[in-house]
């Protein structure tokens, strides 16, 4: 028997799934929306995929000790917007969109349920451009599992279903114990070029209990496998970096994205499946570094064709060189037309991020049809990412890089399909990370020299902002 104590003011994260059954011991932490028409009578099997969705992201760990994430608990707004058996498409979108607008104080969404078809090769899905346009619209967030393949089904690789290719949602695959692709995976990309999924998790895969992730539904406790039970857990890091550590939507996916890139060699993973990687378990490994790596974040807007900073001062080895590996990743969320059919996302944000030459220019771009270079439009979006709306720049040197002005700059070109910005400009978040060759711990150095430079420089002691979270989302009673 698991205990839990009552809900406080923990976060609320959404969730629209199948039916929620009362009959768990966590009850209390889900405030549960019935929206299937009341004369339709459900079954038991109605009410459990729902019940084990939510049972993760309100208690996970509880019954998966081995994933602790350290995120703590979350309150469940859910939603029942269907059963086991298969559901209207235009029916769910129509409750999906009711639900969004009239809970606008829901910023992180959960979506488990999927089509069993593949997405289509040069068009994004009604579903998956309704989430983009909510998305666009209420600044949330949603988190979508990658969908599995049937049961029955071949090992001939399938297309992941709608509405997993929405391109501004976090589209999550399962891997087993040792990360590598679950059985039942279904592979990318989107419209050719977009990267889907976007990580990896643990979902569970094999026929031994420990080799799955274990559950709480009204019949008890079981052990489960599929993308819909991967999805949870990074729905819970997602809610605790936007709810208890305050970072905006773009912050908190670069992170996540960030985390499962790593330092592996670009080009060694399978990205059809695996996306930019698998996310860690805890979520100290996504907003921390080792002693011997820096990493910062950079957030702002993008109203201008070209913003460009120079002047981020890095420390340098003895020699005057930068023996640093660098990686950068660049997330925003662009306005998007469906009716543009291949050309679905508006708006391009190009990341430049690298050593200050001595003409002045910025040393690596990553879009290069942005950095003025004649290249076909194939090469530059299967190379460089270009019009996708997650920018990965990684470089891992084998000795010290020559010092040119001292200082790294970063720039952000936009470009626009059809009209320049709007009034209201497009905000973006660039996650770097900065490993020393060396082994060396420079987090002081690097401080002082932005400081020295006009920074201004935050610490992130997540531990503080949990604390300062819990304290602030306290209830007062006077007397």
């Amino acid at each position: 028997m698991i205990s839990i104590p009552p809900p406080g003011n923990e976060p609320v994260v959404g969730v629209i799934d199948t039916q929620f059954s009362t009959n768990v011991y966590f009850r209390d932490w889900v405030e549960y929306h019935r929206l299937v028409d009341p004369a339709i009578t459900l079954t038991e099997k109605d009410y459990q995929h729902g019940t084990e969705v939510t049972s993760i992201i309100v208690d996970g760990p509880a019954g998966n000790p081995g994933r602790e994430d350290g995120c703590g608990r979350f309150r469940v707004r859910h939603f029942g917007v269907g059963y086991a058996s298969p559901m209207s498409s235009f029916a769910l979108m129509k409750m999906v969109r009711d639900i969004v607008r009239t809970n606008t104080d829901i910023r992180v969404w959960n979506i488990s349920l999927g089509s069993r078809e593949e997405i289509r090769d040069f068009f994004i899905s009604p579903e998956g451009a309704l989430l983009d346009a909510l998305q666009a619209e209420f600044n949330v967030i949603f988190i979508v599992a990658g969908t599995n393949k049937p049961a029955t089904g071949s090992d001939l690789p399938m297309k992941i279903g709608a509405p997993a290719d929405s391109i501004n949602a976090i589209t999550v695959n399962a891997t087993d114990l040792a990360g590598n692709p679950a059985s039942y995976t279904r592979t990318g990309p989107v419209l050719h070029y977009f990267t889907k999924p976007d990580v990896a998790c643990f979902g569970g895969d094999g026929l031994r209990p420990e080799t799955k992730v274990q559950i709480c539904s009204g019949q008890g406790a079981r052990f489960v496998s599929g993308t819909s039970y991967a999805a949870p857990w990074i729905t819970r890091k997602i809610a605790y970096m936007i709810h208890v550590l305050g970072f905006s939507r773009e912050t908190a996916k670069a992170l996540l994205i960030d985390s499962a890139e790593g330092w592996v060699p670009e080009n060694s993973r399978n990205t059809a499946e695996l996306g930019h990687g698998v996310v860690p378990a805890h979520i100290g490994s996504i907003i921390s570094c080792e002693p011997s790596e820096i990493r910062f974040v950079i957030q702002g807007k993008v109203l201008n064709y070209r913003t460009f900073r120079h002047d981020l001062p890095v420390p340098r080895d003895k020699f005057n060189r930068f023996n640093w590996n660098m990686r950068a990743t660049l997330c925003y969320f662009p306005p998007c037309l469906r009716e543009q059919g291949v050309d679905y996302t508006l708006t391009e944000l190009g990341l430049r991020f690298g050593r200050i030459m001595e003409n002045g220019e910025i040393e690596q771009p990553s879009s290069l049809g942005n950095a003025g270079e004649k290249i076909s439009e194939k090469t530059a979006r299967r190379s460089d990412g270009k019009w996708n709306n997650t920018k990965v720049i990684k470089k891992i040197i084998s000795k010290g890089l020559k010092n040119y002005r001292d200082l790294y700059g970063f720039g952000v070109i936009s470009n626009n399909r059809l009209k320049p910005l709007r009034e209201n400009a497009l905000p973006f978040s660039i996650v770097v990370t900065l490993r020393n060759r060396d082994g060396q711990n420079r987090i002081a150095d690097f401080m002082q020299m932005y400081q020295a430079n006009g920074w201004f420089v935050e610490q992130v002691d997540h531990v503080s902002l949990e604390n300062m979270s819990r304290i602030a989302s306290e209830e007062l009673e006077f007397s």
